[in-house]
């Protein structure tokens, strides 16, 4: 039973959001509005979540240094095989 009441949870906003598009187009109506105040509120929410993880917070700290370190290495492997294709192609 709880199977189906996720698929209900995520399929009634769908469909009532395809309803209201398909009534509603053609006729002036700024979506951008919208569609920013409802990232603005999942942004909100993500961060509400994270600060009241104790558990997340305590990792916090170990997680950005590894993100950190993948950014680091992603962008110099980047520089470096851009730089050798370069020369490959004789560019």
């Amino acid at each position: 039973m709880a199977g189906l009441l996720d698929v209900v949870v995520l399929v009634l906003p769908l469909v009532t959001g395809l309803a209201v598009g398909y009534y509603l187009r053609g006729k002036p109506f700024n979506v951008g509005k919208i569609f920013l105040g409802v990232v603005l509120v999942l942004i909100f929410s993500l961060g509400f979540s994270i600060g009241s993880n104790t558990e997340l917070l305590a990792v916090m700290p170990n997680v950005a240094f590894n993100a950190l370190v993948l950014l680091v290495l992603a962008l110099l492997f980047s520089i470096l095989f851009v730089r050798a294709t370069q020369k490959l192609v004789k560019i």
